[in-house]
């Protein structure tokens, strides 16, 4: 039986080999989900992705399963609580900008700009798909998209980490071009 080929970021460790298969590179149309995962995304600046993935549990329950309405009024009492949650990454800054970015994805739904059209609309509600394979720190349409971010308010959305999210959420296909999961991906939530 000949094994998967597969990017080989994902070689590794068996956490991410499970994320690349199942989910990594996978459009999500759900504006909540592709919120929560900027905001992952956002605490994995400076660390590792699989830091992030093994304490993504801890993260949903310690933001509520990244419910924007629940989270938008989380408090200096619920900060202090997440600082000494030793589960998540302990940073007021990223705690603050995920609070900050609920109320910012809450105010683009009250004014008819759904998070996930707006989102998608950069790319014309279709995944780019990387013509090399390479997987890019950033591109042109991640620097566009990080300054609409930014504008808005979000905080801990520079292009790199604007990227990774929009492979992370599939608007970008970046597989390697051995990989077997190029040009498979189909949406999820």
């Amino acid at each position: 039986m000949s094994q998967l080929q597969r990017c080989t970021w994902a070689e590794s460790d068996p956490l991410l080999r499970v994320y690349h298969d199942e989910e990594w590179g996978v459009p999500v149309r759900d504006g909540r989900a592709m919120w929560e995962m900027l905001m992952l995304e956002g605490f994995q600046a400076g660390l590792s992705w699989l830091t992030i993935l093994r304490k993504r549990d801890a993260f949903r329950k310690a933001f509520r399963d990244f419910d924007p309405e629940v989270v938008a009024r989380f408090k200096e009492k619920d900060i202090e609580s997440l600082l000494g949650n030793e589960g998540i990454i302990r940073s007021r800054a990223k705690i603050e900008a995920t609070i900050a970015g609920a109320r910012i994805f809450l105010a683009m739904e009250k004014d008819g700009e759904g998070f996930a059209k707006t989102m998608w609309a950069h790319v014309g509600g279709m995944p780019v798909v990387s013509t090399t394979g390479h997987v890019l720190a950033k591109t042109p349409l991640s620097e566009t998209i990080s300054a609409d971010l930014k504008k808005r308010g979000f905080k801990f959305v520079g292009p790199v980490i604007v990227y990774a999210w929009m492979q992370a959420v599939g608007m970008a296909d970046d597989h390697a071009l051995e990989c077997f999961r190029r040009g498979t991906a189909h949406p999820r939530k």
